[in-house]
Formats: C-alpha cells, structure tokens, sequence
C-alpha cells in the first residue's frame, strides 16, 4: 500500500487546526448576535455547544475544501486555488459543506435546542437536552432537520466560498492595477487583513439573503416538539410538518412570504461579520501553522 506523502499530512493538519481555530474565534466573537438572530434575548447562552459544533464544522470544512480544490486544480498551493472557475469553487464550497454538516449536526441541534427553550430553562445542560432527546426521539432526533440543512448548505456554502473567491481575485486585480500606476511593487497578490474581512463580509451577506428561507425551515424542524415553560410559551407542536415542502407551504400559508424572512435582519447582521471573523481567521491561522509544520 502506497505511504500518504507527508506533505500532504501536513497540509491537512493545518487546514484542520486553521479551520478549528478560524470557527472558535468566529463563533465567541459573534455567539451575541447569533443567539439575537433565533431568540432575541441573552448572549452567551448555547456557547459551549456552539463551539463544540462549529469548530469541528469548520475544521472538516476547510480540509475537505483544500482536498477538493487541490484535485480541481492539480497542486496543493493555495495561490493556484484562486484561479479556479467560480463554478469549480461553488461545487467544492457545497461539497464541503455538506461533509462538515453531517460530521457536526447533532452539537447544531442542541446549540439551537438550547437557544431556544427560554427562561425558566427546562435543559439546564446540553447533556440534560441530550439525554431527553435520545430517550424520547431515539438517536435519529439527534439529526432532526438534517435534510432541510443539507439542502440550505448546499447553495450557501457554495455561494459563500464561490462568492468569496470571486471577490478575492477582483480585489487581486485592482490590486494589481493600482500597484501599476505606483512605485509599489512584489506585493500586489497579497490581500490586507481589512480586505480580506471586507470579502468574508460581502460573500456572508450575499450567501445569507438568497438562503435565508431555508434556514428558517430547518429551525422550525429542529425545535419541534421543543418543551418550553408556560412562562416563555407553548411546546412546538411534535411533526407539525410532514417534509420540507409542506413546511414552505404551510409557513407560507399561515404567515405570507414574509414567514420565510423573519429574523433576516440579525439573521443577515450575524452572519455577515461571522464568515468574515472566519475567513480573515483561517487565512492569517494557515499562514502561521504553514511557517510552524513546514
């Protein structure tokens, strides 16, 4: 059997430690705005599970991403990355996308479980809201919703890594256009802190807006059957919706199109500034891994 070069372990090493600590930062910074985004009220509630989801996410995410760009493109180097087509890019965003998904659902589940149960809180532990979820939905309610959130992440995650590169190679070109009418020279492939977090930002909000809908029907098939205080509100209804379709339907139906846009406004506002929080993260992180392993 042919040994892995060991080249290439050292790059997924670094995609995956770059990914972890690129979703840790991103999620802490912006953990406030997120639990915003579903409830409303508190900030760091959810904050453990959260972490536990999304570095592990981000982790799979960029090591699939890198895997699958370095086979489109036909070398390892991240600067031949950036000349992908946008479709090559949006593919491989989806795809990695949608491994990380499947590897981090259940901590998603119980991040948004325990967002949402409101004070007094009935799960005062992710183990408590584990333990209950098993015992009444089996081990299968640990991925409820899982398929409304592969068919969001599909068209997110390609539009935000699809977006995100487009954007990176025109702020290349007018870095290099401006760098031609100055004096300045040898740095013009290389994007400032600022600009990268600028792109992060643009392709967040771009990837948000078209998928928002989605999102929202994957919470509502996550925190059904939710137990809630009488205090904070009825318990969602158990199977209140038979798929993904009859979900749309009904929501539409009983709430008009604005239905699926509720809560874009802090929904768009978190997730902005979290992929670029996760960009500009995972950039300077591989950087400073790369000149550590390598």
């Amino acid at each position: 059997m042919e040994e892995q070069d060991p080249g290439q372990w050292k790059r997924t090493v670094i995609d995956a430690s770059a990914g972890a600590i690129a979703g840790g930062i991103s999620r802490t910074v912006t953990s406030p705005l997120d639990v915003i985004k579903i409830r409303f009220q508190g900030f760091w509630r959810g904050n453990v599970p959260a972490l536990l989801m999304v570095m592990p996410y981000t982790a799979i995410q960029f090591t699939v991403l890198h895997k699958l760009k370095t086979f489109a493109a036909g070398s390892s180097k991240a600067e031949n990355h950036i000349n992908l087509s946008a479709y090559l890019s949006y593919v491989s965003g989806a795809l990695a996308g949608c491994a990380a998904t499947v590897g981090s659902y259940p901590f998603d589940l119980l991040r948004t479980i325990l967002a949402s149960q409101g004070e007094p809180k009935v799960y005062p532990t992710m183990r408590s809201a584990f333990v209950d979820i098993i015992s009444t939905r089996g081990f299968r309610g640990l991925y409820a919703g899982l398929s409304p959130t592969l068919v969001e992440i599909i068209p997110y995650a390609g539009l935000q890594f699809g977006t995100y590169d487009t954007f990176k190679r025109w702020t290349m070109d007018w870095n290099r256009i401006r760098s031609s009418n100055t004096s300045s020279t040898g740095a013009d492939n290389k994007l400032s802190s600022f600009q990268l977090f600028v792109c992060g930002l643009a392709a967040g909000t771009c990837a948000k807006l078209v998928c928002h809908p989605l999102d929202v029907v994957k919470k509502r098939f996550q925190i059904e059957g939710l137990q809630r205080h009488p205090k904070y509100g009825a318990r969602v209804e158990h199977r209140a919706y038979r798929n993904m379709s009859d979900a749309l339907s009904r929501i539409v139906q009983a709430e008009g199109w604005a239905g699926l846009y509720k809560g874009i406004v802090p929904s768009t506002v978190k997730a902005a500034p979290a992929g670029a929080v996760t960009f500009v993260a995972y950039e300077y992180a591989s950087d400073w891994l790369e000149s550590i392993l390598t």
